[in-house]
């Protein structure tokens, strides 16, 4: 092994929008810091999404701070927009930003953090943000292993459009946003049927003439804690924006919904009301985990193998997180909201480090959501 850095103040693991926001503060406090991201360009987790994907958060809703998103201020941004921009955002504020780097495995020795990228070079740091974000890893069920090979199996990483989906009969299993919006774009040319699961409430995108996500802001229910009774709640029911998503609507559309998936047998599927169906392919729209396993520091991550954290801190002392979602609040996992969580951890971890000085944006509270220049 061999470090190719000096001894950096902060590594930041992760360049998409939590990574860039937390770079951000840092920057501002003047500190030493590197973001790393496994992809080839800034952005390239909203690019290798479905090509159809719109975003339900306005673009005034949808900026990092200190840079807003070009365009209509109501009008709904696109995943390439949003790849750009991020891209931009790291431009335009000149964060040390290195792509094309995985890392391996993260360690601890001396006090120091030590990142072994795939390859054997180390880079030190006296503290890390894991900034991998809240979609890492599409969490399969089980009875996916009962399809037979000939039922061709999708995650939405990997849906790009219609086309990749044979004719026939599409299952989409899991009905949140993503799940709903990939089942009514394959409604226009497939038959498909909709496994749900727990209830799910759909909000309009506008009341009153104003976005849903204005009155979250000016309500305070996007900085809403988790543990509080409405965060709860809203964790619970989990609501999106999009009346046409809603479930008689697609229903209207030709989508057959039904519940929970129970089992499977070559094409074959049962579910939990006990109707039946064939199936020629099934895109799985069932969630994410975390992965931690490659973060080897005793204490770090919980029984069930996530990284253990209290909004965005570690149990391990210079440890942190960001991105994750509800890591405090609706807007943790979001472009819009990210940005808070980002000043919390920031000044949390400058009064933890040694020798820093809470200076610029990471000891000033900035108030609102929406992003100015």
């Amino acid at each position: 092994m061999f470090s190719s850095t000096p001894l950096l103040d902060v590594l930041i693991i992760g360049a998409g929008q939590a990574g860039l926001a937390m770079g951000r503060e840092l920057q501002r406090a003047g500190l030493d810091i590197l973001l790393i991201d496994a992809h080839a360009r800034v952005g390239d987790s909203w690019r290798r999404r479905f090509d159809s994907l719109v975003l339900f958060t306005p673009r005034a809703y949808s900026a990092l701070p200190g840079l807003a998103l070009q365009g209509d201020p109501e009008g709904y941004p696109t995943k390439v927009e949003i790849a750009d921009y991020l891209e931009s955002y790291a431009a335009h504020f000149r964060l040390p930003v290195r792509t094309g780097t995985r890392i391996a495995r993260l360690e601890q020795a001396d006090n120091l953090f030590q990142a072994i990228v795939e390859g054997g070079e180390m880079i030190r740091a006296r503290a890390v943000v894991v900034a991998t974000g809240a979609f890492q890893e599409p969490d399969v069920p089980t009875v996916a292993q009962e399809f037979g090979k000939d039922v061709l199996q999708l995650t939405p990483e990997r849906y790009r459009n219609p086309e990749d989906v044979p004719a026939g009969t599409a299952l989409v299993v899991g009905d949140g946003a993503t799940g709903r919006q990939i089942a009514l774009e394959l409604a226009d040319t497939r038959r498909v049927i909709l496994a749900t699961g727990r209830p799910r409430r759909v909000s309009p995108n506008r009341v009153l003439g104003k976005s849903i996500f204005w009155w979250m802001d000016k309500t305070g229910l996007m900085r809403m804690p988790r543990h509080s009774g409405i965060g709860r709640r809203l964790m619970r029911t989990d609501p999106f924006p999009g009346k046409h998503l809603g479930l008689d609507r697609l229903r209207e559309r030709g989508i057959r919904v039904v519940g929970r998936l129970e089992t499977a047998t070559e094409r074959s599927v049962v579910f939990v009301s006990g109707e039946s169906d064939e199936v020629d392919a099934v895109i799985w729209a069932t969630g994410y985990r975390d992965r931690a396993e490659w973060i080897d520091i005793p204490g770090a991550t919980d029984a069930r193998g996530a990284l253990a954290q209290k909004r965005g801190v570690s149990s391990v002392p210079g440890l942190y997180t960001i991105g994750r979602s509800w890591q405090w609040s609706r807007g943790s996992a979001l472009v819009t909201g990210v940005g808070e969580d980002a000043r919390f951890v920031a000044e949390h971890l400058l009064r933890w480090l040694p020798g820093a000085k809470a200076t610029g944006s990471a000891g000033q509270r900035q108030e609102g959501i929406a992003a100015v220049p």
